[in-house]
């Protein structure tokens, strides 16, 4: 009678690795991020060595929600997906908030420099649309302004117009905070 305990504790021992057992599927899953993503440029960068060349692929992407949330990042891989993968990793670790004024454009006019790229924004009327074009427009699209105007100037290099971009978005004042600033009420500065 005890060798047969001792069978049934070792069949009971040995389950814990058996295939069959069902595994632990009610473990909470990770939230579904609502953030889109674009790639702005992919570039095939080389590095000539004594034995030859090596290429490699650099990404730049912008990441946002539409909601007032965008990102800028890149990331260098061997392989092409690799590359555009680690930039939107590095986007989404690079989130700013941005102030909108009736969830539609920006609060006021602004000129940015970035390397030999200027990027000037104003706000426009409703209706009006995103008018801006290439990584601009991407970066104003996934943070969510509807209505603007914009003017690039200078170099015409797509990561430093984005980056340009994403600093004068990071640079708007809300009216609340210029009236804090002020000492007076919203109502007082229009």
């Amino acid at each position: 009678m005890n060798e047969d305990k001792k069978k049934v504790e070792v069949k009971e021992n040995n389950r814990k690795f058996d295939k069959k057992r069902p595994r632990n599927n009610n473990r909470p899953n990770k939230p579904k991020s609502d953030l889109e993503d674009k790639v702005i440029e992919i570039k095939r960068v080389t590095k000539v060595v004594k034995g030859g060349r090596q290429f490699r692929f650099a990404a730049t992407v912008v990441v946002g929600n539409r909601k007032g949330m965008v990102g800028l990042g890149t990331g260098k891989a061997k392989e092409m997906p690799d590359a555009v993968k680690k930039a939107t990793q590095a986007a989404s670790k690079n989130l700013i908030k941005v102030n909108l004024i009736d969830n539609r454009t920006i609060s006021h006019d602004i000129l940015v420099k970035e390397g030999a790229c200027k990027v000037m924004l104003k706000p426009a009327k409703e209706g009006t649309g995103v008018k801006a074009g290439g990584p601009v427009r991407d970066v104003l699209e996934l943070a969510g302004v509807k209505d603007v105007l914009s003017k690039s100037q200078g170099s015409s290099t797509k990561i430093n117009a984005a980056r340009a971009t994403l600093n004068a978005l990071k640079m708007q004042k809300s009216p609340s905070h210029v009236a804090y600033l002020r000492d007076k009420k919203v109502e007082e500065l229009r």
